[in-house]
């Protein structure tokens, strides 16, 4: 019996960490690709400390993967966030009911607490440099705190950029 307790235990686990959806195209030889820069209009929706958090994680992660950023790069990469609602990440709920001879009357209401979050879908898309053509594309949802320090927010993206990353180069 305590079995089917881990086994479920660890299904719940597991099944709610943010997934990353990917594309890329089949026909692409992802193995001949060692250079990247970035698009020089990106417009991801973001604040320009965001842009530059994103960017750094990027780096980052490509750098250690053994990608080269250069002025002539093979891939260019182009990133932007949609932010859906404003949320109370979570409430109590306090509630006040009678019934009896079936007939019931309730009220309830719910108090925020530990503030609001933002939820977040960001998207990377990889082009071919010279042909100019989409090659690769994630995306992944998230939520941040919508009065996250600095520190926060660089760690927040470093972890959705990461594991965004995960998937480059596609496994065949």
């Amino acid at each position: 019996m305590k079995i089917y307790f881990f086994l479920t235990f660890a299904l719940l686990l597991f099944s709610c960490g943010t997934t990353v959806n990917y594309d890329y195209d089949k026909q692409t030889d992802f193995s001949s690709y060692t250079t990247y820069n970035y698009f020089p209009d990106i417009d991801s929706g973001l604040s320009e400390l965001d842009n530059k958090r994103i960017v750094k994680a990027t780096d980052s992660i490509m750098t250690l993967r053994g990608f080269t950023k250069n002025e002539t790069p093979q891939i260019l990469i182009n990133f932007f966030s949609k932010e859906g609602a404003l949320r109370p990440k979570n409430t109590i709920r306090i509630g006040v009911g009678s019934g009896g001879g079936n007939v019931g009357v309730g009220v309830s209401g719910g108090i925020p607490i530990g503030g609001y979050v933002i939820d977040q879908q960001v998207t990377i898309d990889f082009v071919s440099g010279p042909e100019d053509e989409l090659i690769w594309h994630a995306v992944i949802n998230g939520e941040i705190k919508e009065k996250a320090t600095p520190k926060q927010k660089e760690a927040h993206y470093f972890k959705l950029i990461n594991k965004m990353l995960k998937g480059y180069p596609p496994k065949k």
